[in-house]
């Protein structure tokens, strides 16, 4: 199933998608609907009304993630070539790592579909686009085995992984040029893990003002999703809710000669499989 936060007459409500619109849940927010479901083993429970989906509006499946969103770096095979020869890395010598690099980004950065990319914060106007698959950690643990790990997935969805690129380079790590507030677009929708029994077989498009810019398919991924959980709850315990963005593929901006960085008055989609389209206007 579809699952989206929404606002409804100014409140925030969480429900399910479906033809008719949204039929909303009795859970406060995602959080403790993804908790109550994974905890309880229950299956979602939409006992509210129905809402045409003109009537309301989509926020960021999870508006305000209970702790960081984890991040991989270069986890697709020619991303991390276009990265390794874009003269932007300055955090490793290999080109393909040899395990997974993880950063994050701050609950501050998300924001939902077609709310604008604040692209003035960065005074460097290097802004950059990732389209990105992310999982939504439902049941948690820590020590997850991969062989167990998709258990552990509640649902998926779609996050940009937005970048001011020199900020990026010059911090020698990643935090700052990727944390800024509006950096983290997120949605349409989590789409249940029942309804994706192979993660690897969704592919992810991105466009920018209608041209196609990313398309590759998740099976390409250096570090599956497996390998993340295992690798991230192997010493921290992984919690309802957590996401975790899984890489971007090639054709990000800086891989152009010369790099073509977002402006004001662009538009990205990013499209993935059985999950929708997020679409954030750039300001």
């Amino acid at each position: 199933m579809k699952l989206a936060t929404v606002s409804v007459q100014g409140r925030a409500r969480t429900g399910m998608v479906n033809a008719k619109g949204i039929t909303l849940t009795r859970d406060e927010d995602m959080l403790s609907l993804i908790r109550r479901v994974s905890g309880s083993g229950t299956s979602t429970e939409a006992e509210g009304e129905t809402v045409p989906l003109d009537q309301v509006t989509i926020l960021a499946p999870i508006p305000r993630p209970a702790r960081n969103v984890f991040c991989v770096g270069k986890n697709y095979h020619e991303h991390a070539h276009e990265f390794a020869t874009s003269g932007f890395d300055a955090t490793a010598k290999e080109v393909v790592p040899e395990a997974p690099v993880i950063f994050t980004k701050p609950p501050s950065a998300v924001i939902g579909p077609d709310q604008p990319i604040p692209s003035h914060l960065d005074p460097t106007n290097s802004v950059d686009y990732e389209g990105e698959l992310t999982v939504v950690i439902g049941r948690g643990g820590r020590g997850i085995a991969k062989a167990d790990a998709l258990q552990h997935v509640f649902g998926y969805t779609i996050i940009n992984d937005v970048t001011a690129r020199t900020l990026q380079h010059k911090h020698r790590q990643w935090f700052i040029g990727k944390g800024f507030d509006g950096f983290c677009p997120m949605g349409p929708v989590i789409v249940t893990a029942d309804e994706v029994p192979d993660p690897r077989a969704l592919r992810l498009r991105t466009f920018v003002n209608g041209e196609k810019r990313q398309d590759a398919s998740v099976a390409d991924l250096i570090f599956d999703i497996s390998s993340l959980i295992e690798t991230l709850s192997a010493g921290m315990t992984l919690e309802p809710g957590d996401l975790i963005a899984t890489g971007t593929p090639v054709g990000v901006g800086l891989g152009f000669k010369p790099p073509r960085f977002l402006k004001a008055g662009d538009r990205v989609r990013i499209e993935v499989d059985g999950i929708g389209a997020l679409e954030n206007p750039v300001e």
